[in-house]
């Protein structure tokens, strides 16, 4: 308007504040900056509430404009940077030393050293990327364990699956852009949790690495072996557990049929796959209590990032069981007709002992025989720590083969352990081969 008119001339710019005037930053802001974090833009960051701030480390942490914090579980290590390529969210998550999340939303799940995600992370609950294991651009992750150094490319959905392989960063295991783990199947069940190398060998640091092509797929639950090459394009419909082969399954296959729900044409094979998962996030609990832990230890806020990895892998264990539960009052309720009697046993005796399981899955071991065999792993473990004093992965990488091997043994009775105890549960399915 005309000045004439007695109305003010307003500018975009003229808001009435002065314009050396700044934003306010607020209390727990104005801590960290005071601890030695780095800010550049303060009053683009936001710190919620309930988010400790002595959970925060003061040294080479860097938070990039636009990030949000929120939890009172949050930790972040030394060394940590957040928002390097796009804000980032972060709730509830315990960050070890060097971790690098470069934009996204990272929920209630435990990032071990020196593990990174690219720009467009989704990270949802559950999630344990242990050291060097990381995403480039775009990465959908859920309930989902990657072992040190397996780097998954862009555009990828990876939920519900535990991957392992590789010795270092230039030998690891890889999964091509464009890939996605079907964790979801027509039935509306989420009982498909895919092995991907396993714990037993996996924890050793010295297996072949696993390489899954691009622009391809894999159907829940799948077992893979270490050593193996999935050919660019194939969509996994069945297990390959041994090591060392190269996999194409690109066969199409066209036409229209009746669909049948909850037919579960193979159950057995579902249901081994889970239990195996389920021991093998037992065999890494264990790992985790008697050998990670005092690496854990001897590192800043180390203690609440253990206490966080073993809550994450408690929480696995739960979740694998609810979807179990879940499939097997499906199978009953929604049970097709014309099943043979033998089928219709075998779905009631599954549901009739999911409390059995679950049961045999939460229990302690308590066999001598086996806890003789940790007590010979943990006794060369500790002798051979004593006198090397480097760090977990170091450690690991130097093992000699006489000591990973007994490693291997005890975890792998754990394993078979769980699998032995629950075969016996439903005898009808004659799981795991058993007469």
């Amino acid at each position: 308007m005309n000045s004439r008119s007695g109305a003010k001339n307003i500018s975009p710019l003229n808001t009435g504040a002065r314009m050396d005037s700044k934003p306010k930053i607020n209390q727990k802001l104005s801590k960290l900056i005071k601890k030695g974090v780095d800010i550049p833009l303060p009053q683009t960051v936001y710190i919620h509430d309930d988010v400790h701030v002595d959970q925060i480390s003061g040294k080479n942490v860097k938070i990039y404009p636009g990030c949000r914090i929120y939890g009172s579980k949050t930790v972040i290590s030394s060394g940590c940077k957040l928002g390097y390529e796009a804000p980032v969210t972060l709730e509830d998550c315990r960050l070890a030393q060097d971790v690098e999340l470069k934009g996204g939303y990272f929920s209630k799940s435990v990032f071990l050293e020196k593990s990174n995600m690219g720009m467009g992370a989704h990270v949802r609950e559950g999630c344990l990327l242990e050291e060097e294991a990381g995403g480039a651009h775009s990465v959908g992750l859920k309930q989902t364990i990657l072992f040190p150094f397996v780097t998954l490319g862009s555009l990828i959905n990876f939920c519900d699956c535990f991957m392992a392989g590789g010795t270092s960063r230039r030998n690891h295991s890889e999964v091509g852009s464009s890939y996605i783990h079907f964790n979801f199947t027509p039935d509306g069940d989420k009982a498909t949790p895919s092995l991907i190398g396993d714990v037993p060998r996996g924890v050793m640091l010295n297996q072949p690495p696993i390489f899954l092509g691009g622009q391809g797929g894999m159907v829940g639950p799948i077992r893979l072996g270490y050593g193996n090459v999935v050919a660019a394009g194939s969509i996994l419909r069945k297990d390959c557990p041994q090591d060392h082969q190269l996999i194409f399954d690109m066969q199409q296959i066209r036409g229209i049929r009746n669909f049948k729900p909850a037919a579960y044409p193979n159950l057995r094979r579902i249901l081994e796959n889970n239990i195996l998962y389920l021991a093998n996030i037992n065999a890494l609990q264990a790992w985790y209590k008697n050998i990670r832990k005092p690496f854990f230890e001897a590192r800043e806020f180390g203690a609440l990032v253990y206490a966080g990895a073993v809550d994450l892998l408690a929480s696995a264990r739960e979740e694998r069981l609810k979807r179990l539960r879940t499939m097997a009052q499906k199978a009953v309720d929604q049970s097709p007709q014309k099943l043979k009697s033998t089928e219709i046993k075998q779905r009631q005796a599954f549901l009739e002992n999911t409390g059995k399981i679950e049961e045999l899955l939460n229990k302690n071991i308590g066999d001598t025989k086996m806890n003789k065999t940790e007590e010979i792993f943990v006794r060369a473990f500790e002798h051979f720590c004593d006198k090397d004093g480097k760090s977990y992965i170091e450690t690991i990488q130097n093992l000699p083969p006489s000591i990973s091997t007994k490693g291997v043994r005890w975890l792998q009775e754990i394993v078979n352990y769980y699998c032995e105890s629950i075969s016996t549960v439903i005898p009808s399915l004659k799981l795991f081969g058993t007469k």
